[in-house]
């Protein structure tokens, strides 16, 4: 009877344990904030990530194929013809990326051009604010980041982004991929889930190891991405050599991509 008892009080114990460290551990495995992050001493940082892009470089369908199908291809984005799509990076018309600076007197040649249309990691996100979960949240290097375990798929969000950066996935995403696209997935990103939300994340995977993103390098030299709070950084030089304009300035949410016009 006593061997029964040490017996069921060690037993006890070894539960309450588990018990007071299972949230900890559910956290870590489910990428929430709490979780320890592992550095790669190659990784690339920052204080504020920004990208500018060159809009007399990429100016058409045709230049932006390859940056959007690179995209979509690393981060396992699936091709959805509805509009229940999803997308990270894709393009607008001038009138739709621009829509507070109406000039009726511009140059012709610049409302014919397309704009590259994503996330703007703004410095004031809004769609931070209002996530009552805490799924979307500001990196400290300013990357507006999901966390996709935690989004409850309410849309708030969506809602609360005045640039419209965000998709919602209304249905499986893998069962909008071919059984061959399924075997050539990113193995490196996870594929996401039915009831989430989803958009760019300024490929932070990429960084971590050293990497810029994605659409930066295939954009040959057209697209800049570095660090905004540096002034000898890449990005300040343009933007303080080049004419820029950013997407709803009266929005108040300092946006982190700047055009070249």
């Amino acid at each position: 009877m006593k061997q029964n008892r040490r017996k069921f009080i060690k037993f006890a114990g070894v539960a309450a344990a588990a018990l007071c460290t299972a949230p900890a551990v559910a956290k870590a495995a489910g990428g929430g904030h709490a979780a320890p992050i592992m550095k790669n001493p190659k990784g690339l940082e920052a204080e504020r990530w920004a990208m500018v892009i060159d809009t007399t470089k990429l100016k058409t369908e045709k230049d932006f194929a390859p940056l959007i199908e690179v995209c979509h291809k690393i981060h396992n984005v699936p091709q959805i013809d509805s509009n229940q799509e999803v997308k990270w990076l894709w393009t607008g018309s001038y009138d739709e990326t621009f829509v507070e600076q109406p000039n009726p007197h511009m140059n012709e040649e610049l409302k014919e051009r397309s704009y590259a249309l994503l996330c703007n990691h703004c410095e004031n996100p809004p769609c931070v604010r209002v996530c009552p979960t805490k799924a979307t949240f500001k990196r400290p290097d300013g990357i507006v980041a999901m966390d996709y375990h935690r989004c409850i798929g309410c849309r708030y969000c969506m809602a609360g982004c005045p640039y419209g950066s965000r998709s919602f996935n209304f249905s499986e995403p893998r069962d909008h991929f071919t059984e061959e696209e399924l075997k050539k997935l990113n193995p490196k990103f996870p594929t996401r889930m039915r009831g989430v939300v989803e958009k760019c994340n300024f490929c932070v995977e990429r960084l971590a190891v050293g990497e810029r993103p994605a659409c930066v390098e295939a954009s040959k030299g057209a697209m800049f991405f570095g660090d905004l709070n540096d002034p000898e950084s890449e990005v300040r030089q343009v933007l303080r050599e080049r004419f820029t304009l950013r997407r709803k300035p009266s929005a108040g949410t300092e946006p982190s991509v700047y055009y070249i016009i």
